[in-house]
C-alpha cells in the first residue's frame, strides 16, 4: 500500500507529465482529434479539470456534492460531454490555467479530508487514498489519448502500479455494471512492471490467471486498447469473461476500442475509478 502523501506525489508527477505534452501546443494542436470519438485534446484536458472540480466538491462539501450531482445528471443530459465541450470552447491558455489550478485544489482538498472518511462519488464512495489513485488513473488514461493524438510513445513508469491496482480492485464493479453477478472464483494477476519487477494480486493457487506487461493490463482496464492488441496471457473462464468488460472507471460501461485501431473510434470519456 502507498501512503496518501505518496499517492499525491505520484498524482502530481502524472499531471506534470501530461502538462509537458500540451503546454507547448498551438491552437491547432489543442484542436487535434483524439481516439475518444468527438473529443479533441482540449476536450481531454477540459474533462480532467471538470472532474477535478467534482473531486474538490466531494472532499469539501459532501452534501453539496449529492445535490449538484442530482441536478447535473437529469434524464436526457450528458454532463460529462457537456463539461468537456464547455471547457474546450475557451482559449487554450485559459483552459491550461484552469486545469493547473484545479489539480492543485484536488491535492489540497484530499489532504484536508479526515483519515477514514469516505467521499461521495459517481460510483461507490472512496477514501482520500482511493480518490488520489482514481485521479491518477484518469490522468494517465486521458494522457494516453493525448499521446496517441500527438503520435507520442510515453515511457511507462512505476505509477502504473496504482492504475493496475485500481483495475484489479474494480473487477466486481465491472460485473455489476453489466448486470451480472460478481464471480466467486478468485483471479490471480501477475504483471511485469517497467523495471522488470513483478506485481501480483490474488491467491497464488487461483485457477484463473492473467499475466503480462503492466502497461498492457493498464491499457485494458482503462479501455485504451482492445484485448486482442495486448500481450496478456489469460487462463480460466472467469478471467476470460472479465477482460472484455474490465473497467477501472466509474460511469456506464465504456465502448472500448476496436482491435487494431488504437487511435480510432473510441471509449469516449471516463469518470474516476471506484471503491477502495
Amino acid at each position: 500500500m502507498t501512503s496518501l502523501d505518496g499517492l499525491m506525489a505520484e498524482l502530481r508527477a502524472e499531471n506534470a507529465e501530461l502538462d509537458a505534452l500540451v503546454a507547448g501546443l498551438d491552437p491547432a494542436g489543442w484542436a487535434r482529434p483524439t481516439p475518444a470519438e468527438g473529443w479533441t485534446i482540449a476536450h481531454q484536458i477540459a474533462h480532467l479539470a471538470w472532474t477535478d472540480d467534482w473531486a474538490v466538491l466531494s472532499a469539501r462539501d459532501p452534501e453539496g456534492f449529492f445535490g449538484a450531482a442530482e441536478r447535473a445528471y437529469t434524464p436526457g443530459t450528458d454532463p460529462v460531454d457537456e463539461g468537456a465541450a464547455v471547457g474546450a470552447a475557451g482559449s487554450p491558455g485559459a483552459l491550461l490555467s484552469r486545469w493547473r489550478e484545479s489539480r492543485e485544489e484536488v491535492l489540497a482538498a484530499l489532504a484536508s479530508v479526515p483519515d477514514g472518511v469516505r467521499m461521495p462519488w459517481f460510483g461507490p464512495p472512496m477514501k482520500p487514498a482511493s480518490m488520489a489513485t482514481a485521479r491518477l488513473m484518469e490522468t494517465w488514461a486521458h494522457g494516453q489519448d493525448v499521446a496517441d493524438a500527438l503520435g507520442v510513445v510515453r515511457v511507462p513508469t512505476a505509477r502504473l502500479r496504482q492504475v493496475a491496482h485500481l483495475g484489479v480492485r474494480t473487477m466486481g464493479f465491472a460485473w455489476v455494471l453489466h448486470g451480472r453477478p460478481e464471480p466467486q472464483e478468485p483471479v490471480r494477476v501477475e504483471l511485469t512492471g517497467p523495471a522488470g519487477e513483478l506485481w501480483t494480486w490474488g491467491p497464488e493457487d487461483a485457477a484463473d490467471r492473467i499475466s503480462g506487461p503492466a502497461l498492457d493490463f493498464c491499457l485494458l482496464v482503462t479501455q485504451r486498447r482492445h484485448r486482442d492488441d495486448l500481450a496478456l496471457t489469460v487462463e480460466g473462464a472467469t478471467a476470460l469473461a472479465w477482460l472484455p468488460i474490465a473497467q477501472a472507471f466509474a460511469g456506464p460501461p465504456g465502448k472500448g476500442r476496436d482491435a487494431g485501431a488504437a487511435g480510432v473510434a473510441g471509449a469516449g470519456s471516463t469518470e474516476d475509478g471506484t471503491a477502495d
